[in-house]
């Protein structure tokens, strides 16, 4: 839908956030693989992992926030 209208992303920030799994080893990969979907070079995507020190439905691991 972007492309169709004639837009293009100049960069992604995203953070998530979870307890487990531990994200660190697949960042690399998941900047790859959305770089790749949206067009764009791995560098123009941030993606950064975070956890919620075990506070709120988030932190008793019932989700992973985004």
């Amino acid at each position: 839908m972007i492309q169709e209208r004639g837009w293009v992303v100049n960069n992604i920030d995203s953070v998530i956030v979870a307890e487990q799994p531990k994200l660190k080893p697949h960042i690399q990969a998941m900047r790859s693989s959305l770089a790749e979907v949206l067009a764009i070079a791995p560098e123009q995507v941030g993606v950064k992992a975070t956890t919620n020190e075990k506070m709120g439905p988030t932190g008793r691991q019932e989700g992973i926030a985004v």
